[in-house]
């Protein structure tokens, strides 16, 4: 397979980017996430892939829900942010406006266009990243808006290369 003709379908794809946020046994983590996609009408189903490198993977595996903020065109600094800085060395939360729902799962008030979901399942393939599936709770929309794209952030270092793994403890 040629690695050149799977790259430039990909970059032709250019996949809206999102913030994943979650919790587990009181730790907070949250990553920026290019590969999710609806993957169920009725029941209306998620799925997103959580990259092995990411803090966000491990609090991941251990968590029952997760929020997906879409983010907006002028979202940059937050995909910056949650691109770029380890969650195992940087508190990525510490100065924006958070707010806990039932779950307890973080919701950044800054991207108000969201959805909250109930873990079913998670599948390792043995790639870099593991597939997490879920049930949507709930979703906020406040109308419409042009996604930040991932050929809008292609200049950003991820804070961990793809054949990272995370540190287990």
């Amino acid at each position: 397979m040629s690695d050149g003709a799977f790259n430039s379908l990909m970059a032709s794809v250019d996949s809206p980017l999102v913030v994943v946020t979650t919790t587990a046994e009181d730790e907070q983590a949250g990553c920026l996430v290019g590969f999710h996609s609806q993957s169920g009408i009725s029941p209306e189903h998620y799925c997103l892939w959580l990259s092995k490198a990411n803090h966000t993977y491990r609090v991941g595996l251990r968590a029952t829900h997760f929020a997906v903020h879409f983010l907006a065109r002028e979202d940059l600094a937050m995909a910056e942010r949650f691109g770029t800085l380890s969650g195992e060395d940087t508190d990525k939360f510490a100065g924006l406006d958070v707010e806990t729902d039932e779950t307890g799962v973080p919701l950044i008030r800054a991207c108000p266009n969201r959805m909250v979901l109930e873990r079913i399942a998670v599948l390792d393939d043995g790639s870099d990243h593991v597939c997490v599936t879920t049930r949507v709770l709930s979703a906020q929309a406040r109308g419409t808006f042009e996604p930040l794209l991932l050929s809008d952030a292609a200049h950003l270092d991820a804070g961990h290369a793809s054949e990272e793994r995370a540190i287990q403890p």
